[in-house]
């Protein structure tokens, strides 16, 4: 088991859940904007957010950005340590570097003392690109240890400098060598970990890759947050995060919609009734939350929630049975039931509508 880490009011690490992160994409020293993406991700379930600091401008909204919201910020810094110092100067309540390209160790030095001083933890992040001597990329395995090596290394300075709020990256864009490098690392270090694959790629392939290589690694129990870097829309990296989380029963909350791919026995149009029911079911959690001032959504939704959409009564009732609620289809007509057992009948058109009801009156009892 990990150490525990204090990453603002959270804790990580030491059995805690595993958390879920993502990053602004926004201009950090565009306030407004950057204030309205993360307060987005906080409805969408983000629990720890990332920003880019990358100028004076950026290091300097730190502290009017973290006033604006409810979950820990992050300060991500490259090559200037004078920008860390600034971020932890304005509230930061975290910083992630990569001790390699910040500099000499002196100038490390002085962002770990900053941090030291403000009782904050520093996470490393390591990529490909910061091995200290050039190993060929087709060489996983060789590539893997370079990298963990390189983490414990950096662990050890700042463990010298008498620094132990540390969290470990260690990411690759290739999956194969970001599991092999995060099982070395686990092996080696109780420090928390923080899961990902980097530049994975648009949300397809790069769903695919996050979901085989974290969800690997959390099924052996490595890691203890994670990010699903996602070229595009962060909002859509933390549905995928808990989706993940979902899958592997780590996270005991969220709704889980079940649907079958359909085949020749299906009489309705259950595509589209699946596309609807998301759109409307995102619809009135925000209605539901603006109305009783609690922020609810699909992924935050207080418990785990199986939904299942069935396009026939072959995988309707019986290979649904696990499901809390689901409808399953028949010739223009569709079956509710709870558990397994038969409800009532329900029209194609008011599927959507009898589930949400359903969900409603789960919240009224919370």
């Amino acid at each position: 088991m990990t150490r525990n880490i204090k990453i603002g009011a959270l804790t990580i690490g030491g059995g805690n859940p595993v958390r879920v992160q993502s990053m602004t994409n926004t201009d950090t020293a565009d306030v407004r904007s950057t204030v309205a993406q993360i307060r987005r991700l906080e409805e969408a379930g983000c629990e720890i957010i990332r920003v880019a600091v990358n100028d004076a401008a950026a290091a300097r909204a730190v502290g009017r950005i973290k006033k604006q919201i409810r979950i820990p910020l992050v300060a991500d810094v490259h090559f200037d340590y004078r920008l860390a110092l600034a971020a932890i100067e304005q509230g930061a309540d975290k910083i992630r570097i990569n001790p390699g390209n910040i500099g000499s160790e002196e100038k490390v030095r002085a962002v770990i003392n900053a941090a030291k001083n403000a009782r904050i933890p520093v996470r490393i992040g390591i990529n490909a690109g910061s091995l200290k001597k050039v190993i060929a990329v087709t060489d996983k395995k060789a590539v893997a240890l370079g990298m963990a090596n390189t983490a414990l290394d950096y662990v050890r300075m700042f463990e010298r400098w008498n620094f132990t709020d540390i969290v470990i990256s260690v990411k690759a864009a290739d999956v194969v060598t970001t599991i092999e490098v995060y099982r070395a690392l686990a092996e080696k270090t109780d420090y928390p970990l923080h899961l990902g694959i980097t530049e994975s790629g648009p949300a397809g392939i790069g769903t695919v890759k996050s979901s085989i290589g974290i969800g690997l690694l959390l099924s052996e129990g490595i890691g203890d947050t994670i990010r699903v870097s996602l070229t595009g829309d962060p909002e859509r990296e933390i549905t995928t995060a808990y989706q993940i989380l979902q899958a592997l029963e780590l996270r005991d909350q969220g709704i889980e919609i079940i649907s079958c791919p359909t085949c020749g026995r299906c009489a309705v149009k259950l595509e589209k009734i699946v596309t609807d029911f998301e759109r409307d079911l995102g619809l009135f959690f925000r209605r539901y939350s603006k109305k009783h001032g609690r922020q609810v959504s699909m992924m935050t939704f207080p418990r785990h929630l199986k939904v299942a959409l069935m396009g026939c009564e072959v995988n309707g009732p019986g290979e649904a049975k696990s499901a809390d609620i689901g409808i399953a289809g028949g010739r223009n007509t569709g079956l509710l039931f709870k558990k397994g057992k038969p409800v009532m009948k329900v029209s194609p058109g008011e599927w959507g509508k009898a589930i949400i009801q359903e969900i409603e009156k789960i919240l009224e009892k919370k």
